[in-house]
């Protein structure tokens, strides 16, 4: 098959664009709709119309029938003398004999009459006999009345002429209806493009590199539109914050890991030229923990990848008193190895709750290590499970330094590590690992003041 992309423009068949599509779609559905709806009042009216004129016309024939029998054929002729009004030229109301010739009344002289007619039976069609009756229709009921037959009804000129000015005017609504869909096509065509190339301008400058760019006007709104731009708009804030995290990582990344690269080259280097075996296995040790220092920071990267690309179907249902006191039992011994009381503390019930429990178990380890790190000798380290409304937060506090409020925000960032950190190992990735943690349960990671020293918590809902 061709690509249709490679023809030249004037040989591409012809397509028409989605929002003339949907402009037709708009004034077909109209169009149709009114045409079905013309169509039922039609027939509505025409069946009501015929259910009329045989209601009447069989109640006029039952009440000459009873005049009949009551007095007979003088009788019956003066009812229907006096049924006839003034300038009423479409009432048929005869007797006619048996060959159908008329003898009393008004109507044609000769009636085709087929059969015996059975009992108020009625009938539409002409009644045939002279001109103009053979040439119009009517609507007649036939009833014997001894040798005679007595003919009822009425022609149907006044009521096709209705008819047909039912008709016209279901004419004009149609014209009228499609006048209306061709606007509302016209109209819709120009809302769905104006919402439309404001998306695609929005892609085509993403595309340019402009991050910065949003779709306006969804404030509040309800409609698919509006949802397919809070999604894109949803979805180019993270893109955004990723480019921008990717840009700290790779400027941290190179920064950070040029001092133990350069290290890790010098120590190398002493290792080869040293002549003595002493130094040059002193040369060798420094060698592998500069070499531990950098295996830590790329796993941490990975380890931090990992928690915000991890998938939904391997979260489990744990419980958060049980979950705590297992860290609990496992750190206790380390913590009071360096000096620190170790304190766990359960508020209130807490209900079981959807968790990646590895990575969570990982996050609040971190957090732990870092109270470790920076805590004063002697103080304590306390770990605190809190149901509070409809979130439950994992709280680990330390009476160290803690870290202003000013700086928090640089601390949670990659490789974010304040001036009093450089001195220790590390790269400024432990809390960025907890945060990506804390957002891949839909939660978030908060730091405060312990009054004195810090306060971190993993915010996670409970639902």
């Amino acid at each position: 098959m061709p690509d249709t992309d490679s023809l030249p423009t004037d040989k591409r068949p012809f397509r028409l664009t989605v929002t003339a599509r949907i402009a037709l779609l708009a004034i077909g559905l109209a169009l149709v709709s009114n045409l079905v709806l013309v169509a039922f009042v039609w027939r509505q009216i025409h069946d009501d119309a015929v259910d009329a004129l045989r209601r009447d016309t069989i109640e006029q024939s039952d009440a000459l029938v009873s005049v009949w029998r009551s007095g007979g054929e003088p009788a019956l002729a003066r009812a229907i003398a006096e049924a006839r009004a003034p300038g009423d030229l479409s009432l048929i109301l005869a007797i006619v004999d048996g060959e159908g010739r008329r003898r009393v009344g008004v109507g044609p002289q000769d009636i085709a009459l087929i059969g015996a007619p059975e009992p108020t039976s009625f009938r539409i069609g002409t009644i045939g006999g002279d001109r103009p009756w053979s040439e119009r229709e009517a609507g007649y009921a036939v009833r014997r009345i001894g040798a005679d037959y007595l003919i009822s009804g009425r022609l149907l000129d006044d009521w096709e002429q209705e008819q047909r000015g039912i008709e016209q005017a279901m004419v004009a609504a149609t014209l009228l209806s499609l006048v209306l869909g061709l606007l509302v096509g016209l109209i819709v065509t120009r809302y769905v493009g104006h919402r439309l190339n404001e998306v695609a301008d929005v892609i085509e400058g993403v595309a340019a590199g402009d991050l910065t760019l949003r779709v306006r006007g969804v404030a509040g709104g309800q409609d698919a539109f509006d949802r397919l731009a809070s999604r894109l708009n949803a979805m180019l804030d993270k893109l955004e914050r990723l480019m921008i995290e990717l840009r700290v990582v790779t400027d941290g990344f190179a920064h950070d890991l040029r001092s133990p690269l350069a290290r890790l080259r010098s120590k190398a280097e002493a290792a080869v030229l040293h002549a003595e075996p002493e130094a040059r296995e002193a040369a060798m040790s420094g060698l592998l923990v500069e070499t531990d220092l950098v295996m830590r920071v790329l796993t941490t990267l990975i380890e931090i990848s990992r928690a915000e690309s991890v998938s939904r179907d391997r979260f489990t249902s744990v419980d958060p008193e049980a979950l705590v006191e297992e860290i609990a039992e496992l750190y206790s011994p380390v913590v009071e190895d360096a000096g620190m009381a170790f304190t766990t503390v359960i508020e209130g019930t807490a209900p079981r709750v959807t968790l990646h429990r590895e990575l969570m178990t990982q996050a609040i380890t971190n957090l732990i290590d870092n109270a470790l790190r920076h805590a004063a000798q002697g103080g304590a380290v306390t770990l605190r499970l809190l149901p509070q409304d409809n979130w439950l937060r994992f709280q680990v506090e330390d009476h160290g330094p803690g870290i202003a409020e000013a700086d928090r925000a640089q601390a949670l960032r990659r490789f974010g590590r304040l001036d009093r950190a450089r001195t220790t190992p590390g790269a400024g990735l432990g809390m960025a690992l907890v945060e990506a943690v804390a957002r891949l349960h839909g939660g978030q990671l908060e730091l405060g003041d312990a009054a004195p020293g810090l306060v971190a918590t993993i915010a996670v809902p409970r639902a």
